[in-house]
């Protein structure tokens, strides 16, 4: 069956959200540009599945205009009763390196206590690269849920500041094996003898794919 956007659009308008989440799916399958103009009523769907399928596709969908989607994405932020939602529209901000959007980010980051769209937030400033994101990321370091701290040893690494390597340097002894992993990973990121030092330490860990994986950063 080819999908067309002639038969995409009776799923979009469909009462049955099932129909319109197979018809937000298919949206995939059309040319870009006119999949952009499709997809945002759906922005504001009643059903929140719907809502996050869609904010989901604005990550490839979204490169059609990046103003507009910025101006869709804050939009959802700002009125969204789904932690969810909320949460994808970080992810699609980061993915998109939509910096414009870092004030709104930082503040939601403060504001809310859940913790899927803080780490959405947090993996997001590290796609993002903004060097704002610094602070921010020194505090998720010290958050009491491990997803959130291990989201920001990630992006540490990403945004590429070596004032990050006091930070993580604690980490390196972590009794998770996961977290000294990523600290493996980021300090990879990062020039400097200070964090050649750890990722030394590291390259003898007691776990083989820890060991493996500074040994690995140390020479590349």
């Amino acid at each position: 069956m080819t999908i067309t956007p002639e038969s995409v659009q009776p799923l979009l308008n469909s009462d049955d959200y099932g129909d319109r989440l197979v018809g937000v799916n298919q949206l995939r399958q059309l040319n870009p540009a006119v999949a952009f103009d499709l997809i945002q009523p759906l922005l504001t769907d009643k059903n929140a599945r719907v809502r996050y399928a869609a904010v989901s596709q604005l990550d490839t969908l979204g490169k059609q205009d990046l103003e507009k989607t910025l101006e869709l994405l804050l939009n959802c932020i700002a009125t969204d009763s789904e932690q969810d939602v909320k949460a994808a529209a970080a992810d699609v901000i980061g993915a998109l390196k939509l910096t414009q959007a870092y004030e709104t980010i930082e503040s939601l980051y403060y504001q809310t206590s859940d913790w899927i769209i803080q780490v959405s937030i947090v993996a997001a400033l590290g796609e993002m690269g903004d060097p704002r994101g610094f602070n921010l990321l020194n505090d998720a370091l010290k958050s009491e849920n491990s997803l959130v701290r291990t989201s920001a040893i990630n992006a540490l690494g990403e945004l590429g500041n070596p004032e990050a390597i006091p930070l993580l340097i604690p980490f390196a002894k972590d009794e998770d094996w996961q977290i000294r992993l990523r600290v493996a990973q980021a300090l990879g990121n990062l020039d400097g003898e200070e964090a050649k030092a750890v990722l030394n330490e590291l390259s003898s860990d007691s776990m083989e794919l820890v060991a493996q994986q500074a040994q690995y950063q140390l020479n590349s």
